[in-house]
């Protein structure tokens, strides 16, 4: 059975509440808010923590376990909108870029890179 666009949409508005939980937590007290603490360390400590948990994604990918590769692909997701969050960047901002992304071949967006 497939989803509907509405209830694909839906789904999809759990990142837009996740980035609403990220940005009432930031300047919640560090010591019962973890997003409060890593936005307090600046978007270095964001950007370092993705790329942590980007590797785990990956070896993830490789061991054959659903769960734990969904799991992980939660925390990318996550500490993907704390570095956004970080550097003051929306995800609608992103969107906007699949969206242009969208029109074009894939080889001719990377093309346009250039």
């Amino acid at each position: 059975m497939t989803q509907t666009h509405e209830a694909k949409l839906s789904k999809l508005e759990v990142l837009a509440d996740l980035e609403r939980t990220i940005s009432q937590r930031a300047n919640d007290d560090q010591a019962s808010s973890y997003t409060a603490q890593l936005l307090s360390q600046g978007p270095e400590k964001c950007a370092k923590k993705f790329g942590e948990e980007a590797v785990e994604v990956v070896l993830a990918s490789l061991d054959r376990d659903e769960k734990h590769l969904i799991a992980e692909a939660a925390d990318v997701l996550y500490h993907l909108l704390v570095l956004l969050k970080s550097r003051n960047i929306p995800l609608s901002a992103v969107m906007e870029e699949l969206d242009r992304r969208t029109s074009q071949s894939g080889l001719q967006e990377k093309a346009s890179r250039k």
